[in-house]
């Protein structure tokens, strides 16, 4: 497993359980850990060396995980009051690394994808969609990273 260098965040295996007539893919149960409600699930796609901007969430708690192709995501930690302040964390999920990400609110992630072929992204979030909990900043500018 990844260090997970970001308080808050957690790396959850998932199981993928194959089948000759089509695999199942695990998300989240309500048991688990990083499970604090539910507001709403979406679906999202990124195109290979394309990468979404920052954004952080002052609010809501995402789940993410990517049940096809490859999304390389990147963590930073700019909250006053934690242990992790101005640390990074980068992984990628996917076919070959499938697990779920929780990210707590307060932090900026963005993410790029990384498969060559189809990126798909669900969101298992705690809140439905509000646009007035969230913050965006640019990819290279606001925030230095080397991508």
């Amino acid at each position: 497993m990844d260090k997970i260098k970001i308080e808050g965040v957690l790396l959850t295996p998932l199981k993928r359980i194959h089948h000759p007539k089509g695999d199942v893919f695990h998300g989240m149960k309500k048991s688990d850990p990083g499970f604090s409600g539910f507001g709403e699930a979406y679906f999202s796609t990124i195109n290979y060396e394309d990468t979404k901007p920052w954004k952080k969430h002052l609010e809501m708690t995402l789940n993410f995980v990517v049940p096809m192709g490859e999304i390389r995501f990147v963590i930073f930690d700019d909250r006053e009051d934690s242990s992790t302040k101005n640390n990074f964390f980068d992984v990628t999920l996917g076919d070959n690394h499938y697990q779920r990400i929780t990210i707590p609110p307060g932090v900026w992630v963005a993410f790029s994808g990384v498969g060559v072929n189809y990126n798909l992204l669900l969101n298992l979030a705690n809140l439905e969609h509000d646009p007035s909990e969230i913050e965006r900043k640019e990819i290279l500018t606001d925030i230095p990273y080397a991508w």
